[in-house]
């Protein structure tokens, strides 16, 4: 359980703890990221193999295929905790899809490891099986994915009737009917978007961003971030901003009334996340840093360095132009809007910031517009 102090379950409502097995899947993304940023080859061989290998045979136990061969994983609750108990939660899939994967890779990459833990080429054929048949529901009506099989159907929870003092909901609202209306907590589509990027095209990522918005109202902190990354990356870049100044304010302007029980960690992390992943576009894709920086009206800079695999790059962006610099290491080629960008050591390249394709502002909950207080 993730809700624990010495390893006993501590959540007070089982299906928010003990069935949130998408943190198995987290553990492993951060596992792959770790290796691919660093190139630790030890850590590699004596720790992500076993981790990886124990987690995709977790998924490939509690999933299963159905008579037509989709693979589905039942019955658990993803990062939204206003929807417990689902069916084919679409964030979870995903990245059980991204563990099992990166688990028969690194198997194959160390067999004698692989060996020790017992896994042959069978039950790695089997993880590649499940990961590319797994069930990622769709709502062919309204061309947009679903958050878990069903979700899109459920009733709208009514907002208009929902006062300003009965926000966070679970403090005002039985758990019964949070989980069988669309209403959002924190983040779950949405993050899904960010940390499995490339299954979405860009469409998509409009389309289910404008669809979600309105029914996020943020009664976690964990979410404003992930919301800046995808309000930036589908050209919401007003809405983007708003969302970095929630997280970065979150215990500073104690935003949620309750800093005096501890900080949010997390929401002063996610930060440095809305900046770099938000504004400076970045992500990674395998061993490739991959950027489609751009800044809102608010701000005329950002600069930050990032290592990789024992480079040191600089990136500045301003309004209508990056410039990329290889401080250290030897020779780098990264992703300029996915444009192929080799740096030299010592070298700086810049491009232009192209502009930003206008789509209408999404809607937010009734009283819940993030840094609409400012």
């Amino acid at each position: 359980p993730w809700r624990t102090i010495e390893g006993s379950e501590g959540s007070a409502y089982w299906p928010a703890g003990t069935a949130a097995f998408h943190v198995n899947a987290d553990i492993a993304d951060a596992v792959v990221r770790y290796v691919s940023a660093t190139g630790d080859g030890q850590f590699a061989r004596d720790t992500a193999v076993e981790l990886l290998v124990e987690t995709a045979r977790l998924w490939r136990s509690l999933g299963h295929h159905d008579v037509h061969g989709a693979f589905h994983i039942d019955g658990v609750t993803g990062p939204d905790e206003y929807s417990a108990i689902a069916d084919d939660n679409t964030y979870t899939n995903l990245m059980a899809r991204s563990n099992l994967l990166a688990a028969a890779d690194f198997v194959e990459s160390h067999p004698e490891q692989a060996a020790a833990l017992g896994v042959d080429d069978e039950e790695s054929a089997a993880w590649r099986d499940a990961a590319e048949a797994v069930h990622v529901p769709y709502n062919e009506d309204l061309g947009v994915h679903e958050q878990h099989a069903g979700f899109t159907r459920y009733q709208h929870w009514d907002f208009a009737a929902t006062r300003p003092d009965q926000y966070p909901l679970m403090l005002h609202f039985p758990y019964f009917d949070l989980y069988r209306k669309q209403v959002i907590k924190q983040a779950d589509l949405v993050l899904a978007m960010y940390t499995c990027a490339g299954f979405f095209d860009e469409e998509h990522l409009a389309r289910n961003f404008a669809y979600y918005e309105p029914l996020t109202v943020r009664d976690s902190s964990l979410s404003a971030c992930c919301q800046a990354v995808i309000a930036a990356r589908t050209g919401h870049l007003g809405l983007a901003y708003d969302y970095l100044v929630e997280a970065a304010l979150m215990d500073l302007d104690d935003l949620e009334n309750n800093t005096r029980d501890g900080l949010h960690i997390a929401s002063l992390a996610g930060t440095w996340t809305a900046l770099v992943a938000g504004f400076g576009g970045m992500r990674q894709n395998g061993d490739t840093l991959e950027f489609t920086p751009r800044l809102p009206q608010n701000l005329s800079r950002i600069a930050f360095n990032v290592q990789a695999l024992g480079r040191c790059l600089r990136v500045e962006v301003h309004a209508t132009a990056v410039t990329y610099t290889l401080l250290a290491g030897a020779e780098l080629t990264i992703s300029h809007y996915g444009e192929p960008l080799p740096l030299a050591p010592e070298e700086s390249r810049s491009r232009e910031v192209p502009d930003v394709k206008p789509r209408p502002t999404p809607d937010q909950p009734p009283h819940r517009r993030p840094n609409a207080h400012r």
